[in-house]
């Protein structure tokens, strides 16, 4: 593996959908008691814990292809990367988006990597993935690949 991230919801996120959740959690117990709440708050708790797992993205490259989530990509059809900033990649996902493109973006991810793909087969012009660490990954996949 020469590349591996894995982009979690921050905290701050978390903390917003715990606090409604729990509003849900005091409207149950206000109604229906103690038992109902707090089998309600063991749902609501499972529930947050599902979400924090389900919404990371997972960005792989091996010596012969890229996966995003479960997106998977051979190295050899990739023709150029570049790293965007936070007001690039707000541009590219929103003014200036192909409806062709395949997103793997998170909103709260402010950096990403466009990776322009160059296969005559498929019609995805290019892949936007959301990343922290946009020069190692394009490094990563700049390596020469291995038959």
């Amino acid at each position: 593996m020469r590349y591996r991230e894995v982009i979690h919801a921050p905290l701050w996120l978390l903390a917003i959908i715990y606090f409604f959740m729990l509003t849900l959690v005091i409207s149950i117990w206000s109604a229906l008691g103690n038992n109902a709440a707090l089998i309600t708050l063991a749902a609501v708790t499972a529930t947050l814990v599902w979400i924090y797992s389900g919404t990371a993205l997972t960005i792989e490259v091996d010596r012969k292809e890229l996966r995003v989530g479960k997106a998977h990509i051979d190295l050899n059809f990739i023709a150029h990367c570049v790293n965007l900033d936070n007001e690039a990649i707000r541009l590219i996902r929103t003014r200036d988006a192909d409806p062709r493109a395949y997103l793997a973006i998170r909103f709260w991810a402010s950096k990403g990597v466009k990776v322009e793909i160059n296969d005559t087969r498929d019609s995805t012009p290019y892949w936007l993935i959301s990343s922290n660490r946009g020069a190692e990954l394009i490094k990563a996949i700049k390596l020469e690949p291995k038959s």
